[in-house]
């Protein structure tokens, strides 16, 4: 299975501030919805929270240290290692890793490609995503667009491979 981290990021790393966004920009939530679109997403537990909802259209897998944590319309597990057996279980050929932080360092050495959202700001955060090493990791797609009335910020597209 392909595991596939998707996140969005500020010129500085950072992805968010007291577990929110840190922007709006539309098409970096049709870009999000249309490559995860039914798939397994995973995330943890506070991720989860920010969201407060299944997202539709998508196998919901929540990690939450908590054993008596659930929520309707999700597959909770107690770590990433589970998590991910039980995206195997669904019989998908990608699985996406959604968030948080945490999640996404512990997934960073598992990962076979990054749908990465560079948004042209530097921006105060809490959490950030692990700088992306390019001996490691090589940009194989990359679309810019310029900041316009529904975009505060110019953004890119960019998908890395992990190098073979």
């Amino acid at each position: 299975m392909i595991i596939s981290l998707v996140v969005a990021v500020s010129n500085n790393n950072a992805i968010g501030k007291n577990n929110q966004l840190l922007w709006h920009l539309p098409n970096d939530l049709k870009f999000f919805k249309n490559t995860t679109w039914g798939m397994p997403v995973i995330m943890g537990r506070k991720t989860f929270e920010a969201v407060n909802k299944p997202l539709p259209g998508r196998i919901n897998i929540v990690i939450s240290r908590q054993s008596s944590w659930h929520a309707d319309g999700v597959i909770v597990a107690t770590n990433l290692s589970d998590a991910l057996k039980k995206a195997v279980d669904t019989n998908c050929k990608k699985t996406f890793i959604i968030g948080g932080g945490e999640i996404y360092s512990q997934a960073m050495n598992m990962a076979h490609e990054i749908y990465l959202t560079r948004v042209d700001a530097t921006i105060e955060g809490d959490t950030f995503f692990s700088e992306l090493d390019e001996h490691k990791w090589q940009l194989t797609s990359n679309h810019n667009f310029i900041a316009d009335e529904k975009h505060v910020y110019a953004y890119s597209f960019q998908i890395w491979k992990i190098k073979p």
